[in-house]
């Protein structure tokens, strides 16, 4: 009994599930607007380049509003932080779906924007406190699979309630699993494992022995943040990153039916399978970070040759997908693009956690800015690209970004922590 009783419960497990499907409805409601937009298009008569600043409109708020929600959950906890935000874009996702007009969908795209920009670097947070650095790998490659998949089956879940109810029902239904979700997580999610009713205190003693104590003072170190160069070579990666992965989900859709001629159906078929094997690249890369670190015990080894190795593969097969006639090949080559894109993911937010420990949400709040501000610059640029260069051009762009992230990768050292907690003074 007493060896039962010493073993490690593995509370930290299911709140790394939570936090899966938490990257779940993040893309729900993100990715049914482009499945949705023939039909909203069809509706309202947008242009391409229209369809291009709805796009950004979320792109943007989500962009300027990366670091103050990183902020905000280090101050507040991502317990409260995450219940109160994803409360509050399930809220302005039911509104996009009583759109009226163009700047009536801007404005609610903008604030739909505004709330699921602190998702992520407080995701990172919640999970700073509670998985060991030899799962961070895996937990960051797991978490962006249920991202993946969350975008993969959204198109075929969106096509289907389109055909049968409209383009405006899915927007609810995404809602109200929105709200679901976050009465779950404030009921069981505890900012610190020791405050959890069901971690034993083998578990406490297995997290604590790994990361410490959780830090008393509520201070970010900004300074030591904005100035390292290591923060900025990692956000400079991350920029390439979302830049070529934005374009498969906001534009993709669009590419399909426009260039490639899909119904409806088709579509929402076609472009789930390159996310969906994203779903595999994401668990790839980060459970082969975590068994190089294992073996190796080299963290800066193991994060870089994974993520340079899949920005290179993307760059290279990018432009065969496009160029390929046959539909069913050139799916293949996309996913297969996707997939390489998708190792990154996953190495490129364990350093988050591994240069920012305590302060993880802002570090990967400055990461994920840039990575926005490269989706930004993607979804309007896209639109102009497309209507004066065609839509190969647009495809090429992603590729020149792909390559250029896995060169500045080469310069990531997941080995050095931005900032380090000084020694606490004992009292006298």
């Amino acid at each position: 009994m007493s060896s039962i009783a010493a073993r490690p419960t593995r509370v930290r497990h299911t709140v790394l599930w939570l936090t899966v499907l938490l990257y779940m409805v993040t893309y729900f409601d993100r990715v049914m607007i482009s499945t949705a937009m023939p039909s909203i298009q069809q509706e309202f008569g947008f242009s391409t380049v229209t369809v291009g600043w709805i796009f950004a409109a979320f792109q943007i708020s989500y962009a300027l509003f990366q670091i103050p929600g990183g902020w905000l959950g280090d101050y507040i906890g991502p317990r409260k932080m995450l219940t109160y935000i994803v409360l509050w874009w399930s809220a302005f996702t039911a509104l996009t779906a009583l759109s009226w007009s163009l700047t009536s969908m801007i404005v609610f795209r903008f604030l739909f924007g505004m709330g699921e920009a602190g998702a992520f670097p407080n995701a990172t947070r919640s999970l700073s406190r509670w998985m060991l650095p030899s799962e961070r790998g895996w937990a960051q490659g797991i978490t962006h699979a249920g991202a993946r998949l969350g975008a993969a089956i959204t198109p075929v879940m969106v096509a289907f309630l389109i055909l049968h109810f409209g383009w405006r029902f899915p927007f609810f239904v995404f809602a109200l699993v929105g709200v679901v979700w976050a009465g779950v997580w404030y009921w069981y999610y505890r900012d610190n494992p020791a405050e959890h009713k069901s971690t034993n205190e083998a578990e406490q003693q297995l997290i604590h022995s790994a990361l410490g104590s959780a830090p008393k003072r509520r201070t970010i170190p900004w300074g030591a943040i904005l100035s390292s160069p290591q923060m900025w070579v990692l956000a400079a990666t991350y920029f390439c990153y979302g830049y070529a992965l934005n374009m498969f989900l906001a534009w993709f859709p669009k590419y399909l039916e426009a260039a490639r001629g899909m119904s409806l159906t088709q579509m929402g078929i076609f472009a789930s399978v390159p996310l969906a094997a994203g779903v595999l690249g994401d668990i790839a890369g980060g459970w082969f970070s975590d068994e190089i670190i294992k073996k190796t015990g080299r963290i800066k080894f193991a994060r870089k040759v994974v993520a340079v190795t899949g920005f290179f593969i993307a760059a290279v097969v990018c432009p065969f997908a496009v160029l390929e006639p046959n539909p069913y090949i050139s799916i293949a080559l996309f996913g297969l693009a996707v997939f390489s894109l998708e190792l990154v993911v996953g190495n490129a937010w364990a350093v988050s956690l591994d240069i920012g420990g305590n302060f993880a949400g802002s570090v990967s709040s400055v990461m994920n800015t840039l990575g926005n501000i490269g989706g930004t610059i993607m979804a309007v640029a896209t639109g102009y690209i497309v209507a004066s260069y065609g839509w190969n051009m647009s495809f090429y762009v992603v590729a020149a970004l792909a390559a250029i992230g896995g060169i500045l990768f080469l310069f990531v050292d997941a080995s050095r922590q931005i900032y380090v907690e000084p020694p606490t003074t004992p009292a006298v």
